[in-house]
Order: C-alpha cells, then sequence, then structure tokens
C-alpha cells in the first residue's frame, strides 16, 4: 500500500558534499557505495583526508567490495561483515564526534532507518543527515500489535517474525524505530488475507 503523500514517509534527497564540514562520516553498502564514489569525484583530497567511511559488505560474492574504497586512499576506511556490527561501531563512533562533523548514509532503507535512529539517540537532527538511497526497497517493519521489528520484508501483506499476525506494510514511518509500520490486515475478517505480492524488491 504505497501511501507518496504520507508526511512520515522517508525522503532522500542524495549525497552531496558539505566543504564546510570539520569531519565526515560516511555510511554506505554495497549499492550505497557507488553513490559515496560519485560524490567523492566532486572533492578534493582534503574532503576526503577528514572523511572516515563504515561500509557493510554483506555475503562474499568472488570479488572485493571494499576495493573502491581502498583505491580512494582514505585515511579511515572501516569494513563490516554485518549490518549489526556497522552500526554498534557507528553508535560508538558518535559518541565521541565533535560539532562540526556531517553525517552521510547511502544504500538500502533498513541501513538509512538504522543510521538515522542512531543519530538521533546522540542528538542529531534527521534533516541535517545527507541520505541517498540505493539498491533494495525492501523494509524495516513494526507490527503494531506486538511492536516486534521484522527485518527485510520485501511482501505486502508480510507475516510478523514476531507474533505471527499477517500486516498489511503502511508508508506510514518511525524515525525514533527506524520502521515502517505494519498493521494486521484481517482484523475484521480473520483469515480474509488477500494475495501477497512483492512490493519492495
Amino acid at each position: 500500500m504505497i501511501e507518496p503523500a504520507i508526511k512520515s514517509r522517508p525522503v532522500y534527497p542524495g549525497l552531496k558534499p558539505d566543504r564546510c564540514a570539520k569531519s565526515n562520516v560516511v555510511v554506505v553498502d554495497k549499492d550505497g557505495r557507488d553513490a559515496f564514489l560519485e560524490m567523492a569525484k566532486t572533492v578534493d583530497d582534503g574532503f576526503l583526508r577528514k572523511t572516515t567511511v563504515l561500509f557493510v559488505k554483506g555475503p562474499p560474492n568472488g570479488h572485493d567490495p571494499a576495493a573502491p574504497l581502498e583505491a580512494l586512499g582514505l585515511v579511515n576506511l572501516w569494513v563490516f561483515p554485518s549490518l549489526e556490527t556497522l552500526i554498534a561501531r557507528l553508535d560508538g563512533l558518535l559518541s565521541i564526534s565533535r560539532m562540526g562533523t556531517r553525517l552521510y548514509a547511502a544504500g538500502n532503507e533498513p541501513l538509512i532507518s538504522l543510521v538515522v535512529k542512531t543519530a538521533l539517540s546522540h542528538g542529531v537532527v534527521h534533516s541535517s543527515i545527507m541520505t541517498e538511497h540505493r539498491g533494495s526497497l525492501r523494509r524495516r517493519v513494526q507490527c503494531v500489535h506486538c511492536k516486534g521489528i521484522t527485518e527485510n520484508v520485501t511482501t505486502n501483506p508480510a507475516k510478523c517474525s514476531h507474533c505471527g499476525l499477517m500486516l498489511l506494510v503502511r508508508d506510514h514511518y518511525s524515525r525514533r524505530i527506524g520502521a515502517f509500520q505494519g498493521v494486521c490486515i484481517d482484523a475484521e475478517v480473520p483469515g480474509e488475507i488477500p494475495e501477497i505480492k512483492a512490493e519492495f524488491l
């Protein structure tokens, strides 16, 4: 149920370098990496020297996805096997960051959602984070009934991984928890569930 008019639906305007920032923290996955590489072509070495990149490489697929980032000669490039480990490092990094640090996130919505959620917990205003969506449309979804989070949702409706209810995945979004909202789709007529469609590939 895509509802673009819903005000809480995130908007990702794209990465643009903030040349006035004292330092930069960039969080990307394999798809978001390309957005950062495109931005890197527009900046000088001084910008890259004060930039820390956190990269989640995902499962191995025969080549090194970090190689294009390593070719930039970044002083601080951290590569992680999973989004969970990356977010743990980001949390620690933001806890010691100073005023003048600019945060960027590029990749799929779960990555951007968790980066924004983590930044909010450190007092970063969400509108100050540079974001760009790249890659899969899969979503993090919170069941409004049991409050459980189901990761990597690609279908609508989708089954809650906690309570088992079939959820209508809405475009209503919570930055605080970094997830879209899912409501029981057969609450009025139990068992009456529409065809499951792949909407968020």
